[in-house]
């Protein structure tokens, strides 16, 4: 990935600009569907003015707590090295665990399962998003109504045929539009509101409150319909690393919040006006002759949305690989200047699969919303539990107002939670399923790869017992050789099976092992750990973030700075490759199953290492678990 960024030659207007269409697109197209969703929803209210206005409150309070006040304010405060997101956190817990392991245990398996529940999320995303801008055809023409379906598959069909070439050129893009649309959705519900400023009336947190008290069940079903303009809430946190945190605030608090607010509010006081807009109150805030223009708008957004979401996925992958709960998947670079703009076909083509079936199986926006929510509040919760682990560590002065603040923000998430789980058998057990499969994947291949580790450990040679008695013995050949192992306290495989058949060694030989940190990045000065085992034998620990690129031949060139010298050209690098064998292991005959097909799936370690692949010799082992 790319190296850590310190944003000195971007101006905070330009990087403000810029998160606009990276981190807020999910949360800026949720008024498409979040407030209509409360009186047309499965469980929807009449559209009279006190329901109007208690949603409202709702709304507005909602978002005061959760967006504005946890993650813009607090959660951009838990940087992991300047990253944010639930694994960046995760790995920042894990280290306060320290060397209690089961506490470490539970904290990552939350991490994890949270990180499985976004995929479910991602799915969801790109579906409702786009679905919900292009139904605006069926008011701006009506005759155009049959072309919906189509029309929104054939712009995510384009969308992610699209994403192989890269988002660097429609990146420079993303700004502009989206700040085009925070415009309008602002100039929109400020119009509205003019015509009826009463509805201001819903800034009052009693309407929400007193509404919670006549009618609690009411209120238990409106949450679900609230939380909608809270999705994408995560994605404040989980981006800050590629803006920084100041950027993210401004951008919130300038002009996304009030631009929100201004239109949730605008849409209320149409409904107010008339309550037959309750259909479609977005669409119907808008003028006639501006409606297609804001159709093409609206679409534009979504796409916008959609591509942080599938991106998101990307970089989701990318680090769930490095820190070993994903084989190796094939990534595609498709920038030469920025590293961390990634392609992985697999996910991708998964992802689309998913969407199109998302789309035909529910039709609308509307029976989307009715799914939409679960796997979200799901990741919150997690999020707002691991965050106050870390709060634990933190001084006494910073627990007493923190801790406090987190117990609210978890309760009202667990409210959330339980409203949404209302929608479970309305759709909510689609993405929700998706992510528990998500789950079941991450920790089968983690499991499987600790059990083939110490199966090789069994069946391994020591190495301090190899270079005090075995290799003084063994012939030597011009040369230098590579050979990567996960475990530098064993001889690799790779090694054992070179001398049990041509019963020589190079030279020089290189044992390399690469560690990933728990922060995202690690400087080139401190890559390389190097360890002389014997003549012309060296250890070498090769460290990376866990939002790195491992590139074994560009770590090695640091080798001279530690008095090794290599000639680049001329390096044969041995690598191992695991077939998978059922057997009396401490795994079930399905996932065993389940493993080897993920072994299977897995991209060579010549690609992943970026080794060159006119140098590299792979030999085959067998392990049973």
């Amino acid at each position: 990935m790319n190296v850590p960024h310190t944003n000195k030659n971007a101006s905070t207007g330009a990087l403000t600009l810029a998160a606009l269409g990276v981190v807020y697109g999910d949360i800026g197209t949720s008024p498409l569907y979040a407030f209509k969703e409360a009186f047309i929803g499965p469980h929807g209210l009449a559209a009279t003015e006190p329901n109007v206005l208690a949603t409202l409150s709702a709304m507005f309070w909602a978002m005061m707590l959760i967006i504005s006040l946890k993650y813009v304010w607090i959660m951009l405060k838990f940087d992991n090295d300047g990253e944010g997101g639930v694994l960046a956190l995760t790995a920042l817990a894990n280290r306060c665990a320290q060397q209690a392991t089961r506490l470490k245990l539970a904290i990552v398996t939350a991490g994890i399962f949270a990180a499985a529940l976004f995929y479910g999320d991602a799915l969801i995303t790109p579906a409702i998003s786009v679905l919900s801008a292009v139904e605006g055809l069926s008011v701006a023409a009506p005759a155009l109504e049959h072309l919906i379906i189509p029309v929104t598959i054939g712009v995510l069909t384009g969308l992610f045929f699209i994403q192989h070439r890269g988002t660097g050129s429609m990146g420079k893009l993303f700004g502009p539009v989206t700040l085009l649309w925070f415009t309008a959705l602002a100039v929109l519900g400020a119009l509205s509101i003019a015509q009826t400023p009463s509805v201001l009336r819903a800034l009052d947190p009693m309407y929400a409150i007193g509404f919670a008290l006549e009618h609690p069940f009411g209120m238990f079903m409106l949450l679900s319909a609230v939380f909608l303009a809270l999705t994408g809430g995560e994605a404040l946190y989980a981006d800050m690393g590629h803006f920084g945190a100041r950027p993210v605030r401004l951008a919130w608090f300038g002009l996304v919040c009030p631009a929100l607010l201004i239109n949730y509010f605008g849409q209320g006081a149409l409904v107010l006006r008339t309550a037959d807009a309750i259909q479609n109150p977005f669409y119907l805030l808008s003028p006639d002759w501006f409606m297609l223009p804001l159709v093409a708008l609206a679409t534009a957004a979504t796409v916008i949305a959609s591509q942080a979401t599938i991106s998101g996925a990307y970089s989701m992958t990318l680090q769930a690989m490095r820190m070993g709960y994903l084989p190796r998947l094939f990534i595609q670079h498709t920038s030469d200047a920025q590293r961390g703009q990634i392609y992985i076909p697999a996910v991708n083509w998964m992802m689309l699969t998913g969407v199109i079936i998302l789309v035909f199986q529910f039709g609308s926006s509307n029976a989307l919303a009715a799914a939409y929510g679960i796997a979200v509040s799901g990741t919150m919760i997690i999020t707002t539990l691991l965050t106050a682990f870390v709060a634990l560590h933190l001084t006494a002065r910073t627990r007493a107002y923190l801790l406090p603040a987190l117990l609210i923000f978890v309760l009202l998430e667990m409210t959330f939670l339980a409203s949404n789980l209302t929608k479970l058998f309305h759709g909510g057990w689609m993405p929700l399923a998706f992510g528990v499969g998500m789950f079941v994947l991450l920790s089968t291949w983690k499991k499987g790869s600790v059990l083939i580790a110490a199966q090789r450990r069994k069946l391994d040679i020591p190495m301090d017992q190899f270079i005090s008695g075995t290799q003084p013995e063994v012939p030597r050949v011009p040369g230098t050789a590579v050979y990567l192992t996960a475990d530098p306290s064993m001889v690799p495989s790779a090694l054992f099976h070179n001398l049990k058949h041509f019963k020589v060694l190079h030279e020089q030989t290189l044992f390399v092992h690469v560690i990933t940190a728990d922060v995202p990045y690690v400087r080139h000065k401190q890559r390389l750990q190097v360890k002389r085992l014997a003549p012309g034998m060296y250890d070498i620990a090769a460290h990376f973030g866990f939002r790195q690129e491992v590139d074994i031949p560009a770590a090695l060139e640091g080798l001279a700075e530690h008095g090794v010298e290599l000639e680049p050209m001329i390096n044969t690098y041995f690598v191992a490759r695991s077939s998978v064998m059922e057997g009396p292991g401490g795994m079930s005959a399905w996932r065993c199953a389940l493993f080897s097909w993920m072994t299977r799936q897995s991209e060579g370690a010549t690609s992943f290492f970026n080794l060159p692949a006119n140098q590299v010799v792979e030999l085959g082992t067998r392990v049973m678990l």
